[in-house]
């Protein structure tokens, strides 16, 4: 093929298309230099799809995908959305939302904030120190220290506490949880040689006993939150491992506990799941959880135990390396400060709320909506029926949370395309597709969120299905 025939040879310059006026009207809000680099990036696109055998695109075509692209420059791609999935902890919708305190907490350390300035002495503090006391008087631990996430308090612990050392876990505990995190590749980065014992359904004390050696720093607990083994099954609890551990001189028992539950809830008429108190009344030396599951507050990782062994977690390099920021700190101390009383962090904190709330009010709130999606339009199906939701980020596993949804899909829809549409709203609703319809489940629709529904639902009715 000649030069002259190549079809590349047809494709606009880049002075040609910046040239259009599509895209001449972004020059106010974004600079030319930034605009030029889209438009070469959209350009080698077009070639590299011409060797491959495609035609050249269009002037008309590049213009507009090169407007496509700077106009989503410009947009906010972390938006609002209404989670009506039933998933109260849904790791892709940023697991459990703030309260509203917290919410105008972050609003505010956003400007100057003591972060690390005592105002008292009037010179430098210490960023942990806005958490400390919080979190010892209401689990009760010795000492704490709060990083980035969990995975990093569980890095950080093996780490600093048992590098070019052994430690042992159980083979059914060999967790691997989202993002293909796997606690035997956590350990070998750590620098930590993992003992497994026992079998994936049963492990004994004495496997534990039998594999101590004298180069074991730890003992660890690495709960199994997203899964459950049922049936023929053993383990061994932390008040057996800490047993154990006194056997033995600086032997530690470390429990990753991950979901993050305060204390025992089964009077609130929640299944048992281990808590942090029952673990460091049992005899735990740490305790590691997150901050944004079942606690409700932003992400991060806390630990929990002995004085002298949070110091050496505190004096580790990593422990800078892991450190959260002023918005962190400060959406957790003001979660925290919600589990002072009772009844204020099932009140307040929506996690909490959507865990506890009773069927019959889910119910009443179902009701409402479909009454009021009755007025907006010409359905194949809008009715109240009973769902299931769940915690969600491993909390409670296989455990199903009585609910009610409002199943919806408008005449000549078809569900996939009535779920997207939702999705791509000013603000998404988000839902779940089953038996043909799309599944509103009000577990984790808050009352004020029904007229942001119905606002979507509006919207994507007005302008028809593309």
């Amino acid at each position: 093929m000649g030069k002259s025939e190549d079809p590349r040879r047809q494709l606009p310059g880049v002075d040609s298309l910046l040239a259009q006026p599509q895209l001449q009207g972004f020059s106010a809000s974004i600079r030319q230099d930034i605009i030029v680099y889209v438009i070469r990036g959209e350009l080698n696109k077009a070639r590299d799809a011409i060797k491959q055998g495609k035609s050249a695109p269009s002037n008309d075509k590049l213009t507009a995908s090169c407007a496509r692209k700077l106009a989503a420059l410009l947009t906010p791609s972390i938006k609002k959305v209404v989670n009506a999935t039933g998933v109260i902890l849904h790791t892709g919708l940023g697991r459990a939302p703030l309260s509203k305190l917290a919410q105008q907490a972050i609003v505010n350390s956003a400007e100057y904030c003591n972060l690390e300035f005592d105002l008292e002495r009037g010179d430098r503090g210490e960023r942990q120190s806005h958490l400390h006391d919080l979190l010892t008087v209401i689990t009760g631990a010795e000492d704490a220290l709060v990083v980035n996430n969990n995975a990093a308090a569980v890095y950080l612990t093996l780490n600093t506490l048992a590098h070019r050392r052994e430690s042992i876990v159980s083979r059914g505990q060999l967790i691997e949880i989202g993002g293909s995190f796997r606690l035997p590749d956590i350990m070998k980065r750590a620098g930590v040689k993992l003992i497994e014992v026992g079998t994936t359904n049963r492990t004994r004390i004495q496997d534990y006993a039998d594999a101590i050696s004298p180069k074991t720093a730890l003992l660890l607990r690495a709960y199994p939150s997203n899964y459950r083994i049922d049936g023929f099954t053993e383990s061994v609890t932390i008040a057996q491992l800490s047993e154990l551990s006194r056997q033995h001189e600086n032997l530690i028992v470390v429990d990753d506990l991950g979901g993050g539950v305060p204390q025992d809830w089964t009077n609130l008429g929640l299944p048992y799941e281990p808590n942090i108190k029952e673990s460091l009344d049992s005899g735990a030396d740490l305790v590691m959880v997150s901050g944004d599951k079942v606690l409700g507050g932003p992400q991060a990782g806390i630990i929990l135990g002995k004085a002298t062994l949070v110091r050496k977690l505190k004096k580790s390099p990593l422990a800078r390396v892991l450190r959260c920021d002023k918005s962190t700190i400060t959406a957790l101390e003001t979660t925290l400060r919600e589990y002072l009383h009772p009844s204020l962090y099932r009140k307040h904190i929506p996690s909490w709320s959507m865990l506890t709330e009773n069927p019959k009010s889910l119910r009443e709130r179902a009701q409402i909506l479909r009454d009021k999606l009755a007025a907006l339009s010409s359905w194949s199906t809008l009715e109240v029926t009973k769902s299931f939701a769940n915690a969600g980020s491993g909390t409670l596993p296989a455990v199903q949370i009585d609910s009610f949804a409002v199943r919806c899909i408008p005449k000549d829809w078809t569900s996939a395309k009535w779920a997207q549409a939702l999705r791509m709203a000013s603000c998404p609703i988000i839902g779940t597709v089953r038996d043909e319809s799309l599944w509103l489940d009000m577990r984790t629709v808050l009352p004020d969120e029904i007229e942001t529904i119905l606002s979507s639902v509006r919207e994507v009715l007005s302008k028809g299905k593309s």
